[in-house]
């Protein structure tokens, strides 16, 4: 089903941006792993709107509940059931909107394929529906640390033409939660910053690329053909909001190399299989090689901008929108941990699949 996500590892995020809230179902998680709502709640923190002025300053607590699924802070291995209520909704803010589709949103696509839409704040296309994959996505992450030793962590890389430089290898998330662009790189971050504060006062957006990192993968996650782990992890963040490219390793980089330039040479080291480089990004034939995975997402500017447009209404008439209500200027900052929890809920999956089939 359509908002349903993975195989043995599986979870349906449901609720909209401004109904009575949201929240996730995660179904197949392994019993007596230690959980509570402290486990969950940081990583929501990170994702809430209204952490900094940098972000929409609409005003959640996002405060996480368990439903079911766990008895005296363990895992019982049945569905877990967590829930989020929205407290800020504001529903007037969006009123033309009723009947006005906002340009490049999923307005016009959602009305013409179910004829009716929640359009107050956009409803279930809106980022509020990454609720549900950060909180599921924190059990994967755990369940990573506690049963694999496999680190999974995202940062912002750019912003719009301004680049990071980050060692993907040694970054650490006290380095990523340093600043509020949640970008690694000092300088580069303070310059983010400046130019997302400049375009949200001429109320407009702008976008850039988050870079995700796994490591301490072994070599075998993942499946040939039709489930390849690269092929999971790019359907993974191309359902993202507003996220628009998906590139693992040297990704289109690549074709400026030849194959001898671009292979990545064998060796054993202290009884382990090691690559000299890395450009296949940790992933070959569809298989973790054991090296860390290393990708990169894009991201669009948010469409939602103040400024007046063409556009047409539910009557398929031309008319003029102006955007209302409050909205990231950027969605990098909070699409970092979204990013980390899409990852995680892929190799975790991956890594109970392989389980099953190789013991």
């Amino acid at each position: 089903m359509a908002n349903s996500f993975g195989e043995l590892f599986r979870i349906t995020t449901w609720g909209e941006s401004h109904g009575g809230g949201v929240g996730v179902v995660v179904d197949g998680c392994p019993p007596r792993l230690p959980l509570t709502e402290k486990d969950i709640q940081p990583d929501l923190d990170r994702r809430r709107p209204g952490q900094s002025r940098i972000v929409t300053p609409r005003k959640e607590s996002d405060t996480v509940r368990i439903l079911s699924g766990t008895f005296e802070g363990k895992t019982l291995g049945t569905p877990i059931a967590m829930w989020v209520p929205n407290e800020d909704a504001r529903p007037d803010a969006y009123s033309e909107m009723a009947t006005k589709f906002r340009p490049s949103h999923a307005d016009y696509t959602y009305f013409a394929k179910y004829g009716i839409r929640a359009w107050p704040g956009g409803g279930r296309s809106s980022a509020r529906e990454t609720i549900g994959r950060v909180a599921a996505g924190a059990i994967a992450k755990q369940l990573l640390r506690t049963l694999h030793g496999v680190e999974v962590l995202a940062y912002v890389k750019q912003v719009q033409r301004i680049t990071a430089q980050v060692d993907g290898e040694r970054v650490k998330l006290k380095d990523v939660e340093s600043n509020i662009v949640r970008c690694p790189d000092p300088a580069a971050a303070q310059r983010m910053i400046r130019l997302i504060e400049k375009v949200r006062r001429q109320g407009d957006t702008v976008g850039g690329i988050v870079e995700g990192i796994v490591r301490g993968a072994p070599a075998g996650w993942g499946e040939p053909v039709f489930d390849r782990l690269e092929a999971d992890l790019a359907k993974a963040m191309l359902s993202l909001p507003a996220s628009k490219g998906f590139q693992i390793g040297s990704g289109f980089g690549g074709i400026l190399l030849t194959g001898r330039q671009h292979n990545d040479p064998m060796r054993m080291r202290r009884g382990k299989v090691i690559t000299t480089q890395n450009l296949s990004g940790g992933v070959q034939g569809g298989i973790s090689n054991g090296q860390t995975i290393y990708f990169q997402v894009a991201f669009k500017p948010v469409a939602t901008v103040m400024h007046e447009q063409d556009t047409v209404d539910e009557q398929l008439r031309n008319t003029t929108l102006k955007g209302r209500g409050r909205h990231d200027p950027c969605v990098l900052p909070r699409a970092v941990p979204m990013v980390e929890a899409m990852t995680a809920l892929v190799l975790i999956d991956h890594a109970l699949r392989h389980k099953a089939q190789c013991g």
